[in-house]
């Protein structure tokens, strides 16, 4: 396993257990984070504010279908569940690609399609 794989790897679990300090470890001082179509943070103080919105409870669960690496990129697609404070339960499919700087992710790009 490559050392960006290795990474990525960490950054999902500490997603999967809301833990915020093993997911920043992770990133760039100057990360952006485009989840598009809802919002763009920059920065890791910005990332950890979106790491557990308020909007939800709980932490996702995340099952990874498919990874790719290539030239500096990881793309990993799969699919999520949640929990949303005022609409309760929903599942999603997501992709996110993440771009690379001396070892580290300096780029998310979060697409999330919610499953009815």
């Amino acid at each position: 396993m490559s050392t960006q794989l290795d990474t990525v790897e960490r950054y999902m679990e500490g997603f999967r257990r809301s833990d915020h300090a093993m997911v920043l470890e992770c990133l760039t001082d100057d990360v952006v984070w485009h989840i598009h179509g809802h919002r763009t943070t920059r920065g890791k103080a910005e990332f950890d504010d979106e790491i557990e919105n308020p909007a939800f409870e709980g932490s996702p669960e995340l099952t990874v279908e498919r990874t790719v690496e290539a030239d500096g990129v990881v793309v990993l697609t799969g699919l999520g569940t949640g929990r949303h404070r005022e609409a309760g339960p929903f599942q999603f499919a997501y992709s996110d690609l993440f771009t690379f700087q001396k070892g580290l992710i300096a780029q998310v790009d979060s697409y999330v399609v919610p499953l009815s």
